[in-house]
């Protein structure tokens, strides 16, 4: 199985080391999460109206995620999709290049219009401000994977479960949805490596700048 990756990261030491700031991060998420919620509680009513009018369906999808430490858990996001289109979704997954796997098509002709149009402005992650809230995930850290591509993991990308998801992260500013498994696993790892909460303040502030320039959002 080919893999690029290089960089190990000491668990124990990592987290010992940083725990202070950890904890401030915590705090900042769940400070985020209420006031994102509150102030934006509007907007995911006129989400929801607008997706039920557009298809048919609930308008929260569920989906099951691996989440820090290997577990899993249940994102929330709005649904961008037809009704039962996991169902034919169809990976392609080659185990001995999974560096090359890019998760997203900027063809999926399972995708309705407003799916479409909450896809590229990054309104349908809004509801996991939810699972930030909940502890299952983080505003900054490595995007959650499927657990059917977790299983093809090689033994160092296993390190980007070593924190909790993020709803925006490293990969996330440097090209979102269309850059290769292996590149997104460095930039997590690399995340992971030189962690502070000032990092995530800067990576939040340039996510709120990629969504508006809507780059490599599909």
């Amino acid at each position: 199985m080919n893999s690029s990756i290089t960089i190990t990261i000491d668990k124990k030491y990592h987290i010992e080391n940083k725990k202070f700031q950890y904890r401030v991060k915590r705090i900042m998420d769940i400070i985020l999460s209420i006031i994102g919620i509150f102030f934006l509680s509007p907007i995911f009513l006129i989400i929801i109206i607008t997706i039920k009018l557009d298809s048919k369906g609930k308008a929260i999808f569920k989906q099951i995620r691996v989440g820090k430490d290997g577990k899993n858990f249940t994102i929330f996001k709005f649904r961008t999709m037809r009704v039962q289109a996991e169902s034919k979704m169809e990976l392609n997954i080659d185990p001995n290049f999974i560096e090359s796997f890019v998760f997203q098509s900027k063809s999926d002709s399972r995708v309705t219009k407003v799916g479409n149009f909450l896809r590229r402005s990054s309104l349908d992650e809004l509801p996991q401000l939810f699972n930030v809230l909940f502890g299952k995930m983080s505003i900054v850290g490595p995007r959650p994977e499927i657990p059917e591509v977790v299983k093809y993991y090689p033994e160092s990308y296993f390190q980007r479960l070593l924190v909790l998801p993020g709803i925006t992260g490293l990969a996330q500013i440097s090209g979102r949805g269309e850059i290769e498994l292996g590149k997104t696993v460095t930039y997590d790892l690399n995340y992971i490596v030189n962690f502070s909460v000032q990092l995530d303040i800067k990576i939040i502030l340039l996510s709120i700048v990629s969504v508006f320039k809507r780059e490599g959002a599909y």
